[in-house]
């Protein structure tokens, strides 16, 4: 039996977010029985301490320590703290522990060191650059630089989720000589279970004031990085009589500076319509856009975009490596060149519908083919089972 210990996510059931639905999905979706998964899982108070199975793994609640923004640091260490001495406990014979993002690398060579002493692996996922993010404070961004080197220089193997983040990591770290394999995120190529009447779905567009195939869609974090302000700003000087819908949680501080540089609340196409957390509803209003934008420039094979592959027949994508390795042909891409966005989705509206199906049809053979769950769990199966032996 091949036990594999995975931590950096917030643990599963997933409710949301990229590293839990991909847990999720990869014991969701398990074939073989030669592996066991152990899987931390955060809580926040000392009561939730306990373990559990889901999907067939077993789940450990981990304690996450009230310090701030390091709770996340603390927390990536207590549990693999917790995984070390369940292998010491039960004698676990060749472990491999799968570390999620690259927050722990002052600390990491020391328990690195202890797990090799034990026979076991450690594999590292080194997600995207996540020291670019503006969101962090120009020490913090460099800590993220630092932490990301260690992480790299004491793993066995860095499991990337993107052709350019494994392209990155070699040339970056050339002096370490890492060892590095590229296994991308997945996605659902399944319809939503919502009829498109379901009063679910109708209830929600009467809501936010959206009609079927009247909008285009963003879905995604509210941070400066997915270039918020350039969809919106061209959005508002393009010509389409449809409305923009933003599913994201809004911090107001980004919100009042969005409108202080774009005045989008003079435009009533500019919609803000708050976080959806149930999936299928997501899924059917995803299918019910006219287009999806995407405007991640930091991060690997992200995984909003896949989902808008799999269900949305029109997507409008910044051009940057990360999503032209993805999409291929079967999306229209944008720069942030003034003009590029608005001139696209003016296009976009006056798109035949036999142009529209083809890319839709693009978009989906893209996701069955190299980015289906099954796909995805079945590389990963390999390469836990035979690949780093």
């Amino acid at each position: 039996m091949q036990h594999v210990f995975i931590i950096g996510s917030k643990g599963i059931p997933a409710n949301y977010g990229g590293y839990e639905t991909f847990v999720e999905k990869l014991t969701e979706n398990q074939v073989s029985h030669d592996i066991k998964y152990h899987v931390a899982c955060a809580v926040d108070s000392a009561e939730q301490v306990g373990e559990f199975e889901h999907n067939g793994a077993h789940c450990f609640n981990v304690l996450r320590r009230p310090v701030g923004a390091a709770r996340a640091i603390f927390y990536d260490i207590d549990a693999l703290k917790w995984c070390i001495a369940y292998i010491e406990e039960n004698r676990v014979q060749h472990p491999i522990v799968y570390v999620l993002a690259c927050r722990i690398g002052p600390l990491f060579g020391r328990y690195v060191n202890r797990i090799h002493a034990l026979g076991g692996k450690v594999l590292v996922n080194p997600d995207g650059h996540e020291w670019k993010r503006a969101k962090w404070s120009a020490p913090v961004r460099k800590y993220w630089k630092v932490s990301e080197r260690g992480m790299v220089k004491h793993a066995d193997l860095m499991v990337c989720d993107s052709k350019n983040i494994e392209k990155y990591i070699r040339r970056e770290y050339a002096d370490l000589h890492p060892e590095t394999t590229f296994i991308a995120y997945g996605a659902d190529i399944k319809r939503s279970a919502l009829a498109d009447d379901d009063p679910k779905f109708t209830g929600w567009l009467s809501e936010k004031g959206l009609e079927p195939f009247g909008y285009y869609l963003v879905v995604g974090r509210f941070v400066p990085e997915n270039n918020y302000e350039t969809m919106i700003r061209e959005f508002m000087a393009s010509e389409s009589k449809r409305d923009f819908a933003l599913v994201t949680g809004v911090d107001d501080s980004f919100l009042a500076e969005l409108e202080r540089k774009t005045h989008f609340k003079s435009d009533p196409r500019i919609k803000f319509v708050g976080t959806v957390y149930d999936q299928e509803l997501l899924k059917k209003i995803r299918e019910k856009a006219y287009g999806y934008f995407h405007g991640h420039e930091v991060g690997g094979t992200n995984p909003s975009l896949l989902e808008a592959l799999a269900s949305t027949r029109l997507n409008l994508l910044l051009d940057v490596g990360f999503n032209r390795e993805v999409a291929e042909d079967s999306a229209l891409y944008w720069t942030k060149k003034p003009g590029n966005l608005a001139s696209l989705i003016d296009r976009a509206d006056d798109m035949g519908k036999d142009e529209i199906k083809a890319l839709d049809k693009g978009s989906i053979d893209v996701i069955r083919q190299r980015y289906s769950w099954r796909f995805i769990t079945e590389k990963y199966e390999d390469l836990l089972l035979e690949g780093i032996r």
